[in-house]
């Protein structure tokens, strides 16, 4: 195991009603708040009343940026900025699921800096100072309302581009999983693909006596095999929406990841179909990580997937290792399509045009060649990407 530091600062209210016990957290930091929040959906489920309720009667007094899309966008960001400023915000509020809680992460951290906070994003070092962010979270995926880090997408030079800094971890989130209800069935597929993606990234390292990390890690993997199906067919499940909520957070503050060196590899390639085609990042992941499984599945990385065969999916023990891997890479995929998910690029009427261009971009921004669990050259990942049409 490697050395790491451990540190996951952010209060976590969790449970029914928790939204009543969020004004006692933001009172020390003051009274203007920025809202932040989606295309409006908190507004047809009430999750939008009952938070303006609750911080008004506290004294709150709210501005709001609204429309913040999925692969959130830096334009957004800098309106935030903007707002933030001619408000004069004295904390960040983000609505949603981690589109809104990303972009509020960057409109805190931009708007104690003069310059363009694409600039944070390119170089979080510049980050030196950030306004408290809150979240109230209404859907469960990216872990972003515990962890110290976002991603943004810049449409106009094609980049979707993570920015990790002490500064960006909330004070405190809010997480009812009554609020998850109301998700659209893709959405909670999309979820439940991304936290186990979050998984398989600190799962499979080079690292081989993380034992407690990796127990971990299988833990909540079976948790969303388990609950995930039950949140499909039974929205309203109180106990499914828990379980895969808790999952979420729980699967990306560092508990799983960390004493395990190594740069991420399906989220990198999956960041660039973002970019290019602005599909959904766990609907992305979903199809790119059966497809990288195979392609890395060799002499130096079998015994991982036996492991990962039998602990997560509980296949019996074979000997002959390879068709165990496989076995349970094939129901990593068809568990990903039972949920709904396409398998295939083509499924959303992707095709190779940009596939070169997308490689060549993945590679260098998370340094695949030389420090993922197997080092990834450009034509390995178009390699990828074409198994994945």
């Amino acid at each position: 195991m490697e050395n790491f530091d451990f540190y996951a600062p952010t209060r976590m209210l969790f449970g029914k009603g928790k939204v009543t016990a969020l004004p006692e957290q933001m009172k020390p930091y003051g009274t203007r708040v920025l809202l932040v929040y989606g295309g409006g959906s908190i507004k047809i489920n009430g999750i939008y009343d009952t938070v303006q309720s609750v911080l008004t009667e506290a004294g709150f007094v709210l501005s709001e940026l609204s429309g913040v899309t999925p692969n959130p966008r830096i334009d957004a960001v800098r309106c935030g900025v903007a707002l933030a400023w001619e408000n004069h915000v004295d904390m960040v509020l983000a609505v949603g699921g981690g589109s809104s809680v990303d972009c509020a992460k960057v409109i805190a951290a931009g708007a104690c800096y003069e310059g363009d906070p694409w600039e944070l994003v390119k170089d979080p070092s510049k980050i030196t100072d950030a306004l408290p962010v809150f979240t109230v979270l209404t859907m469960s995926a990216t872990g972003s309302e515990m962890n110290p880090t976002a991603v943004i997408t810049n449409p106009e030079t094609k980049e979707k581009q993570g920015v990790h800094s002490g500064y960006l971890y909330p004070k405190a989130s809010v997480l009812d999983p009554t609020y998850l209800y109301t998700l659209p069935a893709i959405q909670t597929a999309a979820g439940v693909a991304d936290i186990m993606s979050h998984i398989f990234e600190g799962y499979f390292k080079k690292t081989e006596d993380a034992y407690v990390q990796d127990k971990f890690s299988e833990g909540i993997l079976k948790t969303c095999i388990k609950w995930g199906p039950v949140a499909l067919t039974e929205p309203e499940n109180y106990s499914a929406r828990a379980n895969i909520m808790w999952a979420a957070s729980m699967a990306l503050n560092g508990l799983c990841g960390c004493g395990k060196a190594g740069k991420w590899s399906c989220h990198a390639m999956g960041h660039q179909l973002g970019a290019y085609y602005d599909i959904t990042h766990g609907i992305s992941l979903a199809i790119v990580t059966p497809a990288w499984m195979r392609y890395i599945l060799s002499e130096e990385t079998v015994d991982k997937f036996v492991d990962y065969a039998i602990n997560v999916w509980g296949f019996p023990r074979e000997t002959d290792k390879f068709a165990l891997a496989n076995m349970g890479i094939d129901a990593t995929e068809h568990f990903f399509m039972d949920c709904g998910l396409p398998s295939h690029l083509s499924e959303l009427g992707i095709d190779d045009s940009n596939f070169q261009a997308m490689a060549e971009a993945a590679v260098p921004y998370a340094n695949l060649d030389t420090q993922a669990y197997v080092p990834l050259h450009v034509e390995d990942v178009v390699n990828i990407y074409r198994a994945c049409l």
